[in-house]
Parts: C-alpha cells; sequence; structure tokens
C-alpha cells in the first residue's frame, strides 16, 4: 500500500503524529511521585490545565506559548499583539476547566536585549493582564544568542476555584447536552507555520488587504488572541454548565479532550469567512485540516445541559459574548463531526 501524502501542516514542519509519539515519550519518562505533604494531584488526563489540591485548595496550572506567530511580529515590528496573547493562550486554557486566572509569569528567550521590543510587549502584556484580571508575579527574559536567533515567547499561569466551585472537567457532559460557541478573533496564536507557510509559497504582501478586509493583512493575522475569561467565569458556578473547551491548537477535535466517549456534532457551526476562508482558498487546503488545525472562527465552546441552554446564552450575551451562539450537540458514539461538510474526527492526538 503506497504511503499516503503527508498534509500541508506536515509538509510546513509541523507533523502531528510524530509530535504526539515525542510528548508521549516525554510524559512517560517524566513519571515521578511527589511527597505526601506537598499536595495531591487532581487526576484530569488529557485537559488544558494541571490540578493540585493543596490544603483544602484546588489550583490549576497551565504553561503555553506563542509559538511561530512571533516571526510574523519580527517580520512586521509589531509587538504588543504578542503581549497580549501570551495571556490570552494561557488564561484560556485556565477557564476550560472553570478555573478563574488569578496570576502569570512571562518567559521571553531572545539573542539580545532589546528595549523597544521588550517594552512594546510589556504593553500587550498589561492589556491581557487587565482583560482576565490576573497578577504578574514575575517572569524571566533570558539572552541566549547561542540557542535562539529571534524571540520566543510564552508564560505560566495560576488559577483557583473561589467558592469552593468544582472543576469543570467534563464528566457530567451526556448525550442531548447542547454545544455553545464563542467567535473568536482570528487565527488566535495557533497554526501560524502552516499559515506562514502558504504566505510565502504565494507570494503574499503582508502590507496589502485581503478582498473584503478592512486593515492590512498583517495588522489582521496579529489580532491577539481573544481572553474569554469574562464569560466563561459568568457561568463557571452554574451546574447546568458540563464542560468547557479551548479550541486552539488540534482545531475541533478539542472536544475530544473533555468527553471520551461521546460525539460532538457540530451541526450549527458557522460557515468558514473571513480569514478562515481566505486561507483555505489561498493554500487550496482541505476542510478536514483546516478544521483540525484552525479555530475556524469558533475560538472557545461551553457544553451544557439543553434545557438551560437558552438561559445561559442570555447570560453569556450580557457578560462579554454577545456573539454566543448553539453550535453543536452531543450525540452517542465517539469523536467530533461536522456534517454538513461530511467531516469526522476520531480523537486529539
Amino acid at each position: 500500500m503506497p504511503t499516503p501524502e503527508p498534509g500541508a501542516y506536515a509538509r510546513a514542519g509541523v507533523d502531528r503524529k510524530a509530535t504526539s509519539e515525542a510528548v508521549e515519550a516525554l510524559l512517560r519518562g517524566a513519571r515521578s511521585t511527589a511527597p505526601a505533604g506537598n499536595g495531591r494531584q487532581l487526576p484530569a488526563p488529557g485537559h488544558y490545565a494541571g490540578l493540585l489540591e493543596i490544603g483544602g485548595t484546588t489550583v490549576a496550572m497551565t504553561t503555553d506559548t506563542v509559538g511561530t506567530k512571533v516571526l510574523l511580529a519580527e517580520a512586521t515590528d509589531r509587538w504588543e499583539e504578542i503581549g497580549e496573547d501570551i495571556v490570552g493562550v494561557n488564561v484560556n486554557d485556565l477557564s476550560s476547566v472553570g478555573a478563574r486566572p488569578v496570576a502569570l509569569v512571562d518567559t521571553l528567550l531572545c539573542p539580545a536585549p532589546d528595549r523597544r521590543r521588550l517594552a512594546a510587549l510589556g504593553k500587550g502584556l498589561a492589556r491581557g493582564l487587565k482583560k482576565s484580571g490576573c497578577h504578574l508575579l514575575g517572569g524571566e527574559t533570558a539572552i541566549v544568542p547561542d540557542l535562539v536567533k529571534g524571540f520566543d515567547a510564552g508564560g505560566t499561569a495560576l488559577g483557583y476555584f473561589p467558592g469552593g466551585r468544582p472543576p469543570v472537567l467534563g464528566d457530567r457532559i451526556a448525550a442531548g447536552d447542547v454545544v455553545i460557541g464563542f467567535r473568536s478573533d482570528g487565527f488566535h496564536a495557533n497554526g501560524f507555520t502552516l499559515v506562514r507557510s502558504l504566505l510565502a509559497r504565494e507570494g503574499v504582501d503582508l502590507r496589502r488587504r485581503r478582498p473584503g478586509a478592512r486593515v492590512p493583512l498583517a495588522e489582521e493575522l496579529l489580532k491577539p488572541t481573544r481572553i474569554y475569561t469574562r464569560p466563561v467565569e459568568a457561568i463557571a458556578d452554574d451546574p447546568a454548565v458540563h464542560g468547557l473547551a479551548h479550541i486552539s491548537g488540534g482545531g475541533v477535535r478539542n472536544l475530544t479532550r473533555i468527553a471520551h466517549k461521546l460525539r460532538f456534532d457540530l451541526d450549527r457551526w458557522p460557515a468558514p469567512a473571513g480569514l478562515f476562508e481566505w486561507i483555505v482558498d489561498l493554500g487550496d487546503l482541505d476542510l478536514s485540516e483546516a478544521y483540525e488545525t484552525f479555530n475556524m472562527g469558533i475560538g472557545f465552546v461551553a457544553v451544557v445541559a439543553e434545557r438551560e441552554a437558552t438561559r445561559l446564552l442570555a447570560r453569556l450575551k450580557v457578560n462579554g459574548a454577545p456573539d454566543a451562539l448553539r453550535v453543536g450537540t452531543v450525540a452517542p458514539g465517539r469523536g467530533v463531526t461536522v456534517p454538513e461538510l461530511g467531516l469526522a474526527y476520531t480523537g486529539y492526538g
């Protein structure tokens, strides 16, 4: 049998299968047990944040980077958006387990100190921290010219569960539940290795506007990750909320991380528009690959009891998500489908 041709993302340099295998090897090697007096790790396999119970209080931690979106910042010399992204990619993962983000530390690797760039990154960080209600507790700015030639930007965030709120881990998701989607603000900080590969291949000028756009392409692509902490905080205590998911790297497959033994039928997912429709056309991308790489217009979802969906939608619309909408339902089975496009995915990895 001939070997299948690799997809566009693999040709751009990101092999999902090899990445999953490498991460599994890392986790096998990192198995360890902390002393009993140092808290108790709570099981949350596959979720967006780790959970630890310390002295009767549960905290959540997560870490992430902005990825190769920083290369677009370097090409255009725009850095404030990247600072905001450092916050967004992390606090959204905390929100995905129902935690309230409270603090962040940043990590910056660069070949030389650059006061102007770091000042711009700081301004973006401040905006993200304000939107998410987080403290900046510190960080690490490492000058490592032998290790990196450009910038690498990321952070680690801490959250907690106020008032004894239980973590939202998807264990109460059931067939018949409704999937509510929160709109995204573009690609956020995922899939830029593929985006940049397609732009380079087609010789796209970042200073020009794509058809139908109001701003240059560079500005549109660099729009920061939308921060969903406010709408999630408005519903996270509600018992009708059964699951939460950040639609980041991995696209719609992220839903399988919160319920492995059910199927998410995204039968109302909005048709690709704007940047998403444009990049699919530009790269002649297979829609199956597009939906497992990008958020395709929905950056976060809540899985809720069907009988309470209308009430929760109304609450979201006055708490930072006026564009929230029903995008699907939960059914018996496994995986994720987008029925209108004939797409089906069996898992995340």
